[in-house]
């Protein structure tokens, strides 16, 4: 009897486990990882200390991987080197490779890396990373694009190049037409194409950049007379290019009203600053979204939080003013060593899908 017992029992367990999914098989296929796009504002020279601010805000970030603009490698040094020193001296490891005006960071291993559009004459840069996440393949683009024929300033009434004051540009055909005379479209262009072999294989996509220009999804009907667009629907180059290939923008995708919701980047109020530092335009609001991270959709990838990593603060009309929006906004201690507020993103991986 009591062997009878014992073998029902047997049973009923074999079967119970065999009817439930393992919740510790469920954790170990989940990947969550973290994205920071951050403008250093030349390395964090400008600002006292900024350097240093930069690792601080890196490590308080948790960021698993981080696309930079602004890279110079001042004095001949090799910015990802030393970075990736500083990271080493605080008790977190990264990798980098050598880089000029955009650059990356990460805390997997680095398997291969491309110069996808070198900067010449300061019109942008690009590079991807091929990184290896615990097996699965990343392949991460930063780019910092072009400055000039900034084509949002001559809507907000200044020259989009030499920042003196204009009569603004209302009409959208001028505007579009004076845009892509910047090298910004020729940058995104060669990312795109790279990255569709990247696509091609299954890799997660990812691209994070100083854009140097607003997004077709801010500049629509409901915010068409705030931050001083004069009442302008705008289809923007860059945006609508990567729309059109099925990117994702991280911030818009958790936050879809840019009317409640703005995400600005630039220009930070940085209290370290003189405003006269912080600002190009003194006499408008040149506020925008101009730092973005997009990725490409992939089976078993979802965006779980975006947030602007930066101060609730920024530049219009030559003044501080607080952000008074519902975009959530986290930062580190410490000193902000810049004039751009940084982007965060959070992924989670399912390899079980």
């Amino acid at each position: 009897m009591k062997k009878i017992i014992y073998l029902f029992c047997i049973s009923f367990l074999l079967l119970s486990c065999g009817g439930k999914t393992n919740k510790a098989d469920v954790v170990a296929n989940t990947e969550t990882f973290k994205v920071l796009q951050f403008n250093i504002w030349q390395e964090g020279t400008v600002v006292p200390d900024g350097y240093q601010a930069i690792v601080q805000q890196i490590l308080n970030s948790k960021a698993d991987f981080v696309t930079l603009s602004e890279v110079r490698n001042y004095e001949d040094t090799r910015f990802c080197d030393r970075i990736v020193q500083s990271l080493k001296d605080s008790g977190q490891v990264f990798y980098s490779f050598y880089s000029y005006d955009s650059g990356i960071l990460s805390r997997y291993p680095i398997i291969d890396s491309t110069t996808v559009y070198p900067c010449v004459d300061d019109h942008g840069s690009a590079y991807r990373a091929l990184i290896d996440m615990n097996g699965q393949e990343v392949a991460l683009y930063t780019t910092h694009l072009d400055y000039l024929n900034d084509t949002y300033y001559d809507v907000k009434g200044y020259n989009g190049s030499t920042w003196k004051k204009r009569t603004p540009m209302l009409d959208v055909d001028s505007i579009l037409a004076d845009n892509v005379l910047s090298k910004r479209d020729d940058g995104m262009k060669a990312i795109l194409e790279k990255a569709k072999e990247d696509r091609a294989k299954n890799r997660i996509v990812i691209i994070g950049g100083d854009f140097n220009e607003p997004s077709h999804q801010d500049w629509i009907e409901s915010t068409k007379d705030m931050f001083d667009r004069h009442g302008v629907v705008v289809p923007w180059t860059v945006s609508t290019m990567l729309a059109d290939e099925g990117y994702i923008d991280t911030y818009r995708k958790a936050h879809p009203d840019p009317a409640t919701h703005p995400g600005i980047t630039f220009p930070a109020d940085n209290p370290l600053m003189d405003i006269n530092k912080l600002t190009w335009t003194p006499d408008a609001d040149e506020r925008e979204r101009v730092d973005f991270i997009y990725y490409a959709p992939l089976e078993g990838l979802d965006l779980t939080d975006a947030v602007v990593w930066g101060p609730d603060g920024s530049i219009a009309y030559s003044k501080r003013v607080k952000d008074n929006t519902q975009d959530p906004f986290e930062i580190g201690k410490g000193i902000w060593p810049t004039d751009h507020k940084a982007v965060l993103a959070t992924f989670t991986l399912n390899k079980a899908k």
